[in-house]
């Protein structure tokens, strides 16, 4: 059995890889990463998803991106809430972490190295409204060309690829792919500015696509909101 290292914030996106990767017969080690953001209760979701969906392992590193700001999700920065489609298409939101995937994937390409493992499994996606540069096939792309040069397996021949299942999918896509693996979307988390007690607010960008993604499969919603999102 293959083994790959499988990047999981607890989240729908990352969720949904999960399963992807277990359908597909890989033996998963997931990684998770505590980097200061608000959203610390995505950690907890990760560890149930892992347990869920029969990681073999789970693994939590701590990187402290707060230490260098620039986002809302690591900074006193407020997070938006209630933007339509059309705004947050219109430019990078203040929620992009300068260099979390290259960040992230960097670890769990040393992880991938020490495991013996070639295969990585990420939830980037292109045609999502977030419009994060790092989520796009051309970083995608370029990092696998980086992971041949940068590691000694690389060098000696093996070739890491970094899987994007949801690439092209939009969220109702990826929300109907998921579901036909049996997962229960109930056990994740998306919200990037939560209430205390772990509810979603219902208003950030994340929220909204996530609750949009839910209507447009006809799929019932599990997310216990603070405020319903709405429809426009």
């Amino acid at each position: 059995m293959s083994r790959a290292v499988v990047l999981l914030s607890g989240g729908l996106d990352s969720t949904t890889c999960l399963a992807w990767a277990r359908k597909r017969g890989f033996e998963c080690t997931t990684l998770a990463f505590d980097y200061g953001q608000r959203h610390r209760v995505e950690l907890a979701a990760a560890a149930r998803v892992a347990a869920a969906l029969g990681a073999r392992d789970h693994r939590v590193v701590r990187v402290d991106l707060g230490a260098i700001g620039g986002s809302a999700l690591t900074a006193d920065l407020p997070v938006p809430r209630g933007r339509d489609e059309a705004a947050m298409a219109a430019e990078i939101p203040v929620t992009y972490v300068p260099a979390r995937n290259t960040v992230f994937l960097a670890v769990a390409l040393g992880l991938a190295e020490t495991l013996g493992a070639t295969d990585l499994v990420a939830g980037m996606n292109a045609i999502d409204y977030s419009g994060y540069p790092d989520c796009r096939p051309e970083f995608v792309q370029a990092f696998e060309a980086l992971a041949k040069v940068a590691t000694r397996a690389g060098v000696e021949g093996a070739r890491f690829t970094v899987h994007t299942p949801l690439m092209n999918l939009d969220k109702a896509g990826i929300i109907r792919l998921g579901t036909s693996l049996g997962v229960d979307y109930a056990m994740t988390h998306s919200c990037y500015d939560p209430a205390p007690d772990g509810r979603a607010c219902g208003a950030c960008d994340s929220c909204r696509l996530r609750a949009k993604g839910f209507r447009a499969a006809g799929i019932p919603d599990p997310t216990r909101y603070v405020t319903t999102p709405s429809e426009d």
